[in-house]
């Protein structure tokens, strides 16, 4: 009994953390959907008309029980991969997917990198309209806050992403009781509002949405690019499963997250419907006068954990890509020991800081961030919906009816909200959709420039076999030293330059000498049990080696922690873990006119090259016992 309740108390702690990290996002929607949806400012203004609030309403409420609870709680959030979310992971399902031809994967892994560059333009996007949004509201209290919302938005942006490195988990036990009371309140507060006018749930209907949206000419339309902001963070679920898991995730939507916000959603209905007034900020005013000031200071803060949800999303993308190789190497931190999702990736915090604060100073409002907010959302959830069917049709073998029928209504849907939000182009749409070209032209070109690179080392590198052989005849003679070296490689069909630099010109190779190549695998995690693979490459008596090493994508290289395992295993003896010389090749890369990639892709790519994590932290080696040598390639 005592276990049992130790585990009901773990996961009740696990949901709640959870609040703190995942629903962040969607869960601050209510702050400015509504108010957004009748923004008399709006390039496609909604007039504030008893149909137009039960429509708007309804259209909110069946776009997130669709959308969130029907697509992504009940059946994208089951295509984990070995409990890995997000749209990385069904990038590597497909990849493993049986069935569908080489060019097919290619074009879907485009897809889904076009899907993840979106989704890093959401999580710019989050931060700044989130925390603008609920600082505005300190100029519904006094008029004269107005010029110190942005310079408040800015401190409290750098505060956010200075705790990042305290980890999703205690950010997330930090910030969890605090979206616990948010959800109470929004939740309490929207009684409140359907309390003043009860007809208001009649949206809850499905026809009221239907007839704003056939009924009412272009104003059905126009009212989605509001209504997806009601959804905006439901990426962010997915993305964030790993951290929580989907047990955990699910329980704290369905049972609190998805409840208060549409009695949120109901409550401003109500409440523009009994005063038309409160049409410009319907949220705040759903509070009498004298609880404003708690509720701004409440929403600041969950405005600020909305934030957190996309940010843990895109440090787990990041490291996802990195591994699958889309982006260069890039240093990892892992922030908790029971949950292995929960990471901190130093150099996108960093990016992402710099462009959220250049939002915020740029478009200075959330109802001018609003328009570029939804291309964003959209594009990336049409990404996954592909995705997710593609891996229903081809890893599940679900019938093509079944196939064809949820794919068509999702994309129906889905592709109505999209060319909704390109209406906003010219006033702001662009951005995400730019921020998207952009990521997804410097993670496909690493992709290619990363394989051109290899093409080119693996000729100087030369043939490992012959390599070998020609050890016994070299003249003078190589001078093997006392000790072990470990020489990392791509694989064992070439030589390390490092051990080539090595022997040509030091003339000197250690007695043992391991080759260790790290590969990784289209899985989240491999056991150690079947981590490692040994070939003595026929020559047992030379003293060397070559260890493979698999890893799953969302594990890091520690090589220290390999060479413990390889002498447990006896794989190389005698091997002492403490008394081994490390040995790295640096290249020099230098772009030519050689055929593969434009001149200036090349340039890009070297751009990139310069976020790649120092080698040596990347594969956790001691400093005091590696050494580097120097090389260079022309590709």
């Amino acid at each position: 009994m005592k276990a049992d309740a130790k585990r009901s108390v773990g996961r009740t702690a696990l949901i709640v953390a959870g609040l703190g990290v995942v629903f962040g996002d969607i869960g601050t929607s209510p702050i400015y959907t509504i108010q957004t949806a009748f923004n008399p400012s709006d390039p496609h203004p909604i007039g504030a008309s008893i149909d137009h609030v039960y429509g708007v309403v309804s259209l909110i409420f069946w776009a997130v029980t669709l959308i969130v609870t029907v697509k992504y709680v009940g059946l994208v959030m089951s295509a984990d991969d070995d409990g890995e979310g997000g749209i990385m992971a069904l990038i590597s399902q497909v990849r493993k997917a049986s069935g569908i031809s080489r060019r097919r994967k290619i074009a879907l892994s485009g897809l889904g990198v076009f899907g993840a560059a979106l989704f890093f333009g959401d999580s710019m996007i989050t931060p700044a309209i989130s925390v603008l949004s609920a600082v505005e509201g300190t100029k519904t209290i006094e008029p004269s806050m107005d010029e110190f919302v942005v310079p408040i938005t800015v401190v409290i942006i750098v505060a956010l992403f200075a705790v990042q490195m305290f980890g999703s988990g205690r950010v997330g036990r930090l910030f969890g009781p605090v979206m616990l009371v948010w959800f109470t309140t929004i939740a309490v507060l929207g009684i409140r509002g359907i309390t003043m006018h009860p007809e208001v749930l009649k949206a809850l209907s499905p026809t009221y949405a239907f007839d704003l949206l056939f009924h009412s000419g272009a104003t059905g339309f126009f009212a989605l690019t509001s209504v997806v902001l009601a959804f905006t963070g439901v990426e962010a679920l997915y993305a964030d499963m790993g951290h929580f898991g989907r047990r955990a995730i699910t329980s704290g939507w369905l049972l609190l997250v998805f409840p208060a916000c549409i009695l949120s959603y109901l409550g401003q209905g109500a409440l523009i419907l009994d005063d038309p007034s409160t049409v410009a900020a319907p949220f705040f005013r759903l509070m009498p006068h004298g609880g404003l000031i708690p509720l701004v200071l409440l929403a600041t803060f969950a405005t600020v954990i909305a934030s957190q949800a996309v940010i843990s999303g895109a440090f787990s993308i990041a490291h996802q890509a990195a591994r699958l190789g889309y982006l260069p190497r890039l240093r990892v931190i892992h922030t908790s020991e029971r949950e292995f999702g929960q990471i901190y990736v130093p150099v996108i915090n960093g990016l992402l800081l710099i462009a959220v604060l250049a939002l915020v100073l740029a478009f200075r409002s959330s109802a001018k961030l609003a328009f570029a907010y939804g291309t964003a959302v959209t594009g990336t959830i049409l990404c996954t919906t592909v995705l997710f069917f593609v891996i229903a049709r081809h890893r599940w073998q679900r019938p093509l009816w079944q196939v064809l029928i949820g794919a068509g209504f999702f994309l129906v849907l889905e592709l109505t909200f999209f060319g909704a939000n390109l209406t906003k182009i010219r006033h702001g749409a662009w951005l995400p959709i730019l921020i998207g070209v952009v990521l997804f032209t410097v993670m496909v070109t690493w992709f290619r420039g990363r394989y051109l690179v290899t093409t080119e080392r693996l000729k100087v590198e030369g043939p490992l076999p012959k390599f070998v052989d020609g050890l016994r005849k070299r003249k003078p003679p190589v001078l093997r030293a006392p000790g072990t070296a470990i020489f990392l490689n791509r694989g064992k069909e070439t030589v390390p330059l490092s051990m080539r630099e090595s022997v040509e010109h030091v003339h000197a190779l250690n007695e043992h000498a391991i080759i260790l190549s790290l590969d990784t695998l289209t899985v989240p995690r491999v056991r150690n049990a079947d981590r490692l693979e040994v070939d003595d490459l026929g020559h047992r008596d030379d003293g060397i080696t070559f260890v493979r090493a698999k890893h799953g994508y969302f594990e890091d290289f520690n090589v220290p922690r390999l060479v413990r395992l390889i002498a447990k295993e006896g794989i190389e003896s005698p091997l002492d873990p403490r008394d081994v010389t490390y040995f790295l090749s640096r290249v020099e890369l230098k772009p030519t006119k050689k055929p593969g990639m434009s001149r200036w892709r090349k340039e890009l790519f070297l751009a990139t090259a310069a976020i790649t994590a120092e080698p040596a932290d990347y594969f956790k080696l001691p400093r005091d016992r590696t050494v580097i040598i120097g090389s260079h390639i022309e590709f």
